[in-house]
């Protein structure tokens, strides 16, 4: 059994019809419409039972966000490889197969982006939005929650900016001190300030889903490089907001200024790698680049590619412009930095995502200890379905482990609670092959991962034909 290597759009087939809206099932209460409440409001709804969705925003907005719109990305646009056989795409595969509302406003909002599934923020938005605000059984409430609902079922999923208000509840109310890390976004600029005379456009080793050149390649020489990284070194940078020895980088998304201080060369194994391209204008490969991916559909905006810094913005324009073609760039957003709030995952959490001492109440999104936003619509996914099977009074059952849903909530539940760091999905968190299949495919990375997929695509499909369909698929 395999997941077919182009995405499928499409409501998940079920072996029986939906369960019909019954009034006597208990109202879900979800907390946060940002990825991971918007899809758990779905998947709530779509089983049949009522919902409130409660969203502070516009009325208050966070230190990153800037619309009331649903499911608004903040920092990146990009919802990670499509690749086949890759652990991103194997993760997606799984939410489109079961009927994934985010999955499907992805497709629709999607621009070109090389291999990632790469989206139009506003168009994404506007599509989740759409659907929930018209869904028969979901109820919008836009006013900030301050307390955990002091009865019956509910979701938090708040993101990693909670309000200071709510995450002193949470953190009352599971008795863990809070943690946190921070996080950062990339600054954008606007296209039609990018100097093409300096950039080209081209994907890495030529790979794009539709075979196109989806990036914009700042390249730099040697010396450009080296000055570069000399002002980045000397920027001034905005004061964290907790006060502390050590502010605790997120290591998977990490400011530029952060990366520069581990080496002059750092840089260049990481976001500025040159690898794959080649400067038509000089017929060689570049000393170091700069991509640029498309932020929107018009394509009159894009972001400069793990360019997340936390620079004072007159320094940051200074030291951008600094990037050969971005000379006289219009930035329409500077990158920033904000803290991220998620719990002790491991130490509350069942594999259900259920509180251990609470488990009327689901934790979905990064703020329970994924990173990344497909990530973060998976456990939504999960949450939305497990407190409707709840509501319904069915068995709540968790995703195999062999899948990748199963084994995202697997890391988060089971891994040891000291040192606790969010993770994003790979083939590390995959059970292994057995010793025979690793020997036969020992020289044959690909095809080791294309095991572990096919292996994976199998026992999902059992879950979702076994005992536990109605439990998750509704």
């Amino acid at each position: 059994m395999a997941f077919s290597p182009r995405p499928i759009i499409r409501k998940t087939r079920t072996a029986h019809a939906p369960p019909p809206y019954n009034k006597s099932l208990e109202t879900i209460q979800i907390i946060g419409a940002g990825l991971a409440g918007c899809e758990a409001a779905w998947q709530a709804a779509e089983a049949g039972v009522r919902v409130i969705l409660h969203e502070m925003r516009p009325q208050r907005l966070t230190p990153a966000h800037k619309t009331g719109a649903f499911g608004e990305l903040v920092c990146s646009n990009s919802l990670k490889s499509e690749l086949v056989h890759s652990a991103p795409w194997l993760l997606k595969q799984e939410m489109r197969r079961m009927g994934s509302l985010l999955m499907r406003a992805a497709e629709t909002a999607r621009v070109p982006g090389g291999h990632a599934l790469t989206v139009d923020r506003s168009v994404f938005s506007d599509e989740i939005t759409r659907a929930l605000e018209t869904h028969p059984r979901i109820e919008i409430r836009r006013a900030e929650v301050t307390a955990i609902p002091p009865d019956g079922i509910s979701v938090i999923a708040t993101g990693p900016l909670t309000s200071d208000a709510l995450a002193h509840e949470i953190s009352r109310f599971t008795g863990a001190e809070r943690l946190y890390f921070y996080d950062s976004i990339s600054p954008i600029v606007a296209a039609d300030s990018v100097d093409m005379s300096i950039a080209f456009r081209a994907s890495r080793y030529g790979k794009s889903i539709d075979q196109s050149d989806d990036y914009i390649n700042c390249p730099f020489t040697r010396e450009q490089y080296e000055a570069f990284v000399t002002a980045l070194l000397e920027s001034e940078s905005y004061e964290p907001h907790i006060a502390e020895d050590r502010t605790p980088y997120f290591e998977g998304c990490l400011p530029i200024e952060e990366i520069a201080r581990r080496g002059r060369d750092t840089l260049r194994f990481g976001p500025m790698k040159p690898v794959g391209l080649v400067n038509p204008y000089t017929g060689r490969r570049p000393w170091a680049v700069v991509q640029l991916r498309q932020e929107d559909q018009r394509a009159g905006s894009y972001n400069l590619v793990g360019f997340q810094n936390h620079m004072k913005f007159g320094d940051q324009a200074r030291v951008m412009r600094m990037i050969p073609g971005l000379e006289e760039a219009e930035f329409l957003r500077f990158g920033q930095m904000h803290r991220n709030t998620y719990i002790n995952a491991p130490s509350l959490l069942l594999a259900t995502l259920q509180l251990r001492a609470e488990p009327r109440l689901f934790f979905a999104g990064q703020i329970c200890g994924v990173e990344g936003y497909a990530e973060s619509i998976a456990t939504g996914l999960l949450a939305g379905r497990f407190a409707a099977a709840m509501a319904h009074g069915w068995p709540i059952a968790p995703p195999p482990r062999a899948s990748a849903l199963g084994s995202l909530c697997h890391y988060i539940t089971q891994t040891a609670a000291r040192n606790f760091q969010p993770a994003n999905i790979t083939f590390d968190l995959l059970p292994s092959l057995d010793e025979e299949a690793q020997t036969r495919m020992r020289h044959d990375k690909n095809a080791r991962r294309a095991e572990v997929c096919r292996r994976s695509a199998e026992a999902f499909e059992e879950y979702l034909v076994g005992a536990g369909r109605e439990t998750v698929v509704g």
